[in-house]
């Protein structure tokens, strides 16, 4: 049993995916892999998030510290997002993941075409 944030996990597992689990969450920190981005280039590099869900988003992996929010007292305002080094830690994993999934597609594709 793993106690985090007040929640209790019955495994690792179930706290990892609740930091970075869902749809668009890994797909962040992917993009954020390469460079800081602003809020607008994060939502025109997935063009299907919706600016709340954007939001949202953002706003849990910040809080859970895999992410950096600067806002530079400026006008017009300025927000960029960037990594932290938690954030970074999991880019091996996400790796690993995309690999998996063009390797997937490709065999499931062979087997439907058989």
């Amino acid at each position: 049993m793993i106690k985090f944030r007040g929640v209790e996990y019955n495994c690792s597992m179930e706290l990892t995916l609740d930091i970075i689990g869902g749809k668009w969450k890994s797909l962040i920190i992917w993009h954020l892999a390469e460079k800081t981005m602003r809020f607008n280039e994060l939502k025109r590099s997935m063009p299907h998030i919706t600016q709340k869900m954007l939001t949202q988003q953002l706003r849990s992996l910040e809080k859970d510290g895999l992410i950096n929010r600067v806002v530079y007292n400026q006008v017009p305002p300025k927000v960029e997002y960037s990594l932290t080094s938690y954030g970074k830690d999991l880019l091996p994993i996400l790796s690993v993941l995309c690999s998996w999934g063009v390797k997937y597609a490709g065999e499931v594709e062979c087997i439907k075409n058989s």
